[in-house]
């Protein structure tokens, strides 16, 4: 009975990290979208209303920057900061509470 209830703690445990990494696509893609179609609209108004000042590569620049620093973390290019380190930070912070706590009993 135990292996039965790990196996499906464990399948349910996959589905919800695959989940997680699918929303974070989603959200990498709606803002690549987003980027694309915002910075092309900046653009067309950029050339049409002040053509001598070009300030569509501001946005352009900065934005792109959160574009790929976020298509960095989502495709875990680094992954030194990933889930793994988030979650061995988590349980050091908990063991570090816990022991606090048992110090003061």
């Amino acid at each position: 009975m135990g292996v039965v209830m790990e196996m499906n703690y464990n399948e349910e445990e996959r589905y919800i990290q695959a989940r997680k990494k699918v929303e974070n696509l989603k959200g990498f893609y709606g803002n690549l979208v987003a980027y694309v179609l915002v910075n092309a609209i900046l653009i067309f108004i950029n050339l049409y209303t002040s053509p001598q000042y070009l300030w569509f590569f501001w946005p352009l620049l900065w934005w792109g920057v959160g574009v790929v620093f976020h298509g960095l973390k989502v495709f875990e290019v680094f992954p030194t900061l990933g889930k793994e380190w988030e979650e061995r930070k988590i349980k050091e912070f908990m063991e570090k509470e816990k022991q606090n706590k048992n110090k003061w009993k």
